[in-house]
């Protein structure tokens, strides 16, 4: 496998060592690898790691097959992939609802990562999880296309510099923006949900911003600070505000959870560019 990248004109100068290390996030034994198989080259001329590199260099890096560990999986359906934005290295894709993320089980198919893998096959491509959405959850969500890029988006979404933004339809009237601090635990009596432990629960921050006061419910849109399992679902309801058609925090009958990833927005790590998936139509 060989993965060229420009680097864009307004990079600093920097050496293949630092390139590789700071920026890029090679694990140190792949990095070992490239370094005595002599597998890096800048402008397709053979690399040493002190070599200095700046904008507008090429820089490729070959790596073998047993660099990296891929986890097969059932292939799905190439028809099920809705792409929002697409490179040789990332794609951002509109999740239905009703569809899991990735497989739990060796034998499912009929998960995105199924279908993605699908999608991918006919470009000689594999796909890795950055993140997931709840099953009952659509909208915009984030895929490695090799493993190389996979630790770098990891580190954006820890570090924040991956923004998303949510539509939910409530019941009750939110009547201003809102941050819901609350820690959230898991279910000591439903394994399959969350509740608010600030004792001994895991830090979460939902930003809830009021679109429109309806009737009986409110659209907002919520932006996550941190990435909690099912956390701006439990924060809503713990605050009274649970999302229409919710299937564990309510007991009101809905189609379908009223909640939609809306948009994605992110730097690319390699080019700089600012790339925004906007997953539409969306619940209003």
């Amino acid at each position: 496998m060989d993965i060229t990248i420009t680097l864009p004109e307004s990079h600093p100068m920097t050496t293949i060592r630092n390139l590789l290390e700071q920026e890029w996030l090679v694990p140190r034994k792949v990095r070992h690898f490239l370094r005595i198989r002599k597998n890096v080259w800048i402008n397709q001329e053979p690399a040493l790691f002190h070599f200095e590199v700046r904008g507008g260099d090429r820089i490729t890096l070959r790596f073998e097959e047993t660099d990296y560990h891929y986890q097969e999986v059932q292939l799905g359906q190439p028809s099920h992939i809705q792409p929002l934005y697409e490179d040789e290295h990332l794609i951002i894709l509109n999740k239905p609802a009703g569809m899991k993320t990735h497989p739990n089980e060796p034998t499912e198919k009929n998960t995105l990562l199924n279908h993605l893998a699908a999608y991918l096959r006919k470009k000689d491509q594999r796909p890795y999880v950055v993140h997931r959405l709840d099953k009952e959850t659509s909208g915009a969500i984030l895929f490695a296309k090799n493993p190389f890029v996979l630790p770098i988006l990891g580190r954006m979404l820890e570090q924040k510099k991956i923004y998303r933004r949510y539509q939910a339809l409530v019941w009750g009237s939110i009547q201003q923006n809102l941050d819901l601090k609350d820690k959230i635990g898991r279910d000591r009596h439903d394994r399959r949900k969350r509740v608010v432990d600030n004792k001994n629960g895991q830090s979460a921050l939902t930003h809830i911003y009021v679109d429109q006061v309806l009737k009986e419910q409110t659209q907002i849109y919520c932006v996550l600070e941190t990435g909690r399992t099912h956390q701006i679902r439990v924060h809503l309801a713990h605050n009274g505000y649970p999302i229409v058609g919710d299937p564990l925090y309510q007991n009101r009958p809905g189609k379908r959870l009223m909640l939609h990833a809306f948009e994605l927005h992110m730097i690319h790590p390699f080019t700089h560019e600012k790339l925004i998936g906007r997953a539409l139509p969306g619940l209003w």
